[in-house]
């Protein structure tokens, strides 16, 4: 029989000198400048609109200074969804082909279904949960969850959570 054992992690982290690491969703509008300007410039070095840092962060009017100190602390909320596995909360109609359209839209993006589960329907909508593994979409989470939303019978669509 395998013995399961419960580690708690802030402490292991603390016995080993490693410091605990929180991560927090934020409205774009409360961030400072710096730290927008810093997102663009990576977001303008990725699609290949320039070739170097300084032609990005000149085309930004942010220092290097800046887009150094920041450019390993922030990213857009899809690039942590990467590699990992998205639970979707879903409230679909109860009409002909929902769940359908939503797991073909999915299924184009290259997104692979690990797990569904829908609720019996009642008064006209279903709960459904799915979760995605994200390993080789080829969109972003963003991009996929605004063509979910799109849908036709979507009627509500929150991410719970990640592994």
């Amino acid at each position: 029989m395998a013995r399961t054992k419960v580690v708690d992690l802030n402490e292991a982290a603390s016995k080993s000198g490693y410091e605990k690491t929180s991560f927090y969703l934020v409205k774009e509008d409360i961030l400072p400048e710096a730290i927008k300007k810093t997102i663009k410039v990576k977001e303008i070095l990725k699609r290949g609109e320039v070739k170097t840092i300084n032609e990005a962060v000149d085309r930004m009017g942010l220092s290097r200074s800046a887009y150094y100190k920041y450019k390993d602390y922030v990213f857009p909320f899809y690039e942590a969804s990467r590699d990992k596995i998205i639970t979707l909360s879903l409230l679909l109609e109860h009409k002909s082909g929902v769940l359908s359209r939503v797991l073909n839209s999915i299924a184009t993006d290259s997104g692979s279904i690990m797990t569904i589960n829908q609720g019996i329907p009642l008064q006209g909508v279903a709960n459904t949960t799915i979760s995605i593994e994200t390993k080789n979409m080829t969109v972003d989470l963003e991009a996929l969850l605004d063509k979910l939303r799109m849908i036709d019978g979507v009627k509500r669509l929150e991410v719970l959570g990640q592994v």
